[in-house]
């Protein structure tokens, strides 16, 4: 066969529409089928692998793709046989979020749904950087900003808002705004020139890294990032913040903005919003709040208290693919103040921006993030607020947080358990101390954490994660998964026990 026939064929059958038919069928009973499994606890939570064996086998999978290398057609029935080998071999390695026993890090089981609809964005690749290339994906995000924006309080047309890919990205496109904001946007095209006193970012004291690492990619350097005083629950105090801003003026300083936390990664403490707005309202300081985790108690009547004052913010960021319960990634970042939604970038693209039509770059996402092409990334937020409404969002946070405080209950009444906080949500901090450990040090008492925890997830029983506090080794849950009951939570107890007896025995 001719090398160009060969490609051809090539080409049509990755393109076939057959083929998509039938391994989507494929795909949807097979996922049926593991949610299923997963949902009832019949396999591991983590299906631990050592990790080059576990790269090896994923290069292996990369040279079995005969017949259809070699340029012939096969049938697709041989393709749908191979494409499900393949995603049993993937679904056979996973860490199964959607296993009530999941109880690790902020990453939700989504709702299942949610993924199919961004299949939707996926298959026919609906990028965005200007309207035009994904009219329906930049409909859907500006939908969801006007919804989500004026959950947090504030009036339609005020406000401005984008969608990005993380955390760490919204972090760092909000607080570059609020740099050029606070330094000009001559910052933008001079560097930081300035012989004054180097400028400050003032941060919660147990701030995500992705902050400090955003200071370091402004230019401002992380020497530069002051960390405030946190109160006896590790939320920012107003008061010393209050004294700090005063203090840092007063040497020259320019204070470009104060990062909160709504709520802090390590044990979930949400800042006295309210608060650190009128300190920085004092102070002229733009405020920042780093909701990620925490945006979502928006949708709560039990729990809106939590952030109250984020309608004071100047920026706002907030992960659907945290509390919203969508996969990743998905991060809102929003602005007060809709004028300053192009303050973050100043660039000129005339092969993107048509300036024979200017008012269709209200619509361009390109202006305003630091992607320029994006996938649809709200597809699952849209297509699951569109199906069940935003009374699931309530439903989802109201019963994740009522599990942090029954496990916070659950800890108090057991005398080899130690809560290191009262919960404000569900991020909770621990440790197990059976009786062997009670005159150990601090340190024998942190290794046993950190080893029992690597015993337990290998175990595939349950999946937590590592933390410290005062320096000091411990166990932390997010009960992000909807499915995990109190039962759950006293088989996790167990399971701790049983692994510590081993372990010291």
């Amino acid at each position: 066969m001719h090398p160009i026939q060969e490609a051809r064929t090539r080409i049509q059958m990755a393109y076939n529409p057959e083929a998509l038919e039938k391994t989507g069928h494929r795909l949807v009973d097979l996922l049926t089928h593991h949610l299923r499994d997963i949902e009832s606890s019949s396999s591991s939570v983590l299906n631990w692998t050592d990790p080059a064996d576990l790269v090896n086998t994923a290069s292996a999978s990369l040279t079995q793709h005969a017949p259809y290398e070699a340029g012939t057609s096969g049938p697709v029935d041989d393709l749908v046989q191979q494409f499900e080998q393949l995603v049993r071999q993937a679904l056979s390695h996973t860490n199964n979020i959607h296993d009530p026993r999941y109880v690790g890090h902020q990453v939700p089981a989504p709702v299942p749904l949610a993924g199919l609809f961004d299949a939707v964005g996926s298959v026919t690749n609906q990028v965005m950087a200007i309207f035009e290339m994904g009219p329906w994906a930049t409909a859907v995000e500006r939908a969801l900003i006007n919804e989500l924006g004026q959950r947090i309080g504030w009036a339609p047309g005020q406000f401005a808002g984008l969608i990005t890919h993380g955390g760490s990205l919204a972090n760092l496109t909000g607080l570059l705004t609020a740099r050029n904001v606070a330094l000009g946007s001559q910052v933008w095209t001079q560097g930081m020139t300035s012989d004054r006193r180097a400028p400050i970012i003032v941060v919660h004291g147990d701030a995500h890294y992705s902050v400090a690492r955003a200071v370091g990619i402004l230019g401002m350097g992380t020497d530069n990032l002051v960390r405030a005083s946190l109160d006896t629950q590790r939320r920012m105090d107003p008061d010393q913040l209050d004294s700090m801003l005063a203090s840092l003026t007063d040497k020259g300083h320019k204070i470009v903005a104060v990062a909160a936390a709504a709520c802090a990664t390590p044990i979930g403490a949400f800042d006295p919003l309210e608060s650190i707005a009128e300190v920085c309202q004092k102070h002229g300081v733009w405020l920042h709040v780093d909701a990620a985790h925490g945006g979502s108690a928006c949708f709560s009547r039990r729990h809106r208290h939590l952030v109250a004052g984020l309608d004071q913010a100047d920026s706002v960021v907030w992960d659907a693919h945290k509390m919203l319960f969508v996969p990743g990634l998905c991060a809102f970042v929003f602005y007060r103040n809709a004028e300053h939604r192009f303050a973050a970038f100043q660039q000129d693209a005339p092969y993107l921006f048509d300036p024979s039509a200017p008012g269709i770059a209200e619509y361009d996402s390109g202006l305003k993030t630091v992607e320029c092409t994006k996938r649809a990334a709200a597809m699952g937020l849209w297509g699951t607020w569109s199906l069940f409404g935003p009374r699931l969002f309530e439903d989802l946070v109201d019963i994740t947080f009522d599990l942090g405080q029954s496990f916070y209950e659950k800890l108090l009444a057991a005398p080899d358990f130690e809560p290191l906080h009262k919960p404000q949500c569900n991020i909770v901090a621990f440790r197990h101390l059976p009786e062997a450990l009670r005159h150990a040090t601090s340190k024998q008492i942190g290794e046993f954490q950190l080893d029992l925890r690597r015993t337990v997830i290998e175990s595939g029983e349950f999946y937590l994660v590592p933390t410290q506090a005062d320096g000091v080794g411990a166990l932390r849950v997010t009960l992000i998964n909807p499915l995990t009951t109190p039962d759950h939570l006293d088989a996790l107890m167990d399971s701790l026990r049983t692994h510590g007896k081993d372990l010291l025995s």
